[in-house]
């Protein structure tokens, strides 16, 4: 059985990382409600631009823009992964991680070639350990970012598809759905023709000027950045959440924690009383004797 002053130091420290996970759960939940507003603010001029953008590419040939060109021969795929650049937030970037590396699991098996974006270290650091082509890595870019990030990488993937380096490319990144909810999620974003459809735009909704053609020259590769940008806005508050909830967690298991040590603090003291009372009666006893 462990001393007392073990049991005692392991109370004092179990108490001392209750603080931290306070702390961490305080600063997470403060950081998460200014997230929660930018991608609040952000999601309705997505929705809307993505709806207006699919009722215009509806109407046009695939030939007008390159963006819109469905390519039968895929012969290589860009996988952009966005995750966290600090942990203690439970398995929130291991199930990006492993969301991605099933896809590019998948797209190798097909024999297409794999080429990868990280935004974030987790992700850096688990695609290290591949073999797979890292075009882009960005560390600590989660902690802070702007629009600048996401027109930044949204630029490489356009110039690298319209080199023909990239067949197509999809972005994989935490959702926020809710405080307890923040699955990972793989999103094609390129050829533009993959989701078109999904727009449920009506013809007769809107009046282009100038041209379609121009508008789509305009529009398209902005789109692919404002996605970019919602899926960064969408990891950066899931990760805020997921951080809160495991701290959260973390909290309540040292509380238990401090629960069973006060226990087994009060049994080895009590054994030790007792011991010490035996000693004291068997040495009266062998002096009566």
């Amino acid at each position: 059985m462990a001393s007392l002053r073990d049991v005692q130091n392991q109370i004092v420290g179990v108490k001392k990382t209750k603080q931290i996970t306070k702390a961490m759960n305080m600063v997470a939940s403060a950081k998460l409600r200014g997230a929660q507003e930018r991608i609040e603010r952000f999601r309705p001029y997505a929705q809307k631009f993505y709806d207006m953008l699919g009722d215009l590419a509806a109407g046009a040939d695939e030939s007008v823009h390159p963006l819109l060109e469905v390519r039968e021969d895929i012969r290589s795929v860009g996988i952009l992964v966005a995750t966290s650049d600090r942990g203690l937030c439970g398995a929130f970037n291991s199930n990006i991680i492993n969301k991605a590396l099933k896809l590019a699991a998948e797209k190798a098996a097909e024999g297409k070639a794999v080429k990868v974006y990280c935004i974030g270290k987790k992700g850096n650091d688990a695609f290290r350990k591949q073999e797979y082509d890292i075009k882009r890595e960005e560390r600590d870019a989660i902690s802070s970012f702007d629009f600048t990030l996401a027109a930044s990488v949204g630029d490489e993937i356009i110039r690298d598809y319209m080199a023909g380096e990239l067949d197509e490319v999809h972005l994989v990144f935490g959702e926020f759905v809710s405080m307890a909810k923040q699955p990972a999620v793989s999103q094609q974003i390129l050829p533009m023709a993959a989701t078109e459809g999904e727009g449920g735009g009506d013809a007769g909704d809107y009046i282009y000027e100038p041209s379609v053609e121009g508008l789509l020259a305009e529009l398209l590769p902005r789109f692919i950045k404002v996605q970019v940008y919602r899926g960064l806005l969408d990891t950066s508050c899931s990760e805020h959440a997921a951080r809160m909830a495991a701290m959260d967690n973390a909290t309540k298991a040292c509380d238990e924690m401090t629960e069973s040590l006060t226990l087994l603090f009060n049994k080895t003291r009590q054994a030790a009383i007792t011991a010490d009372l035996m000693d004291i009666v068997g040495g009266a006893e062998a002096l009566k004797g």
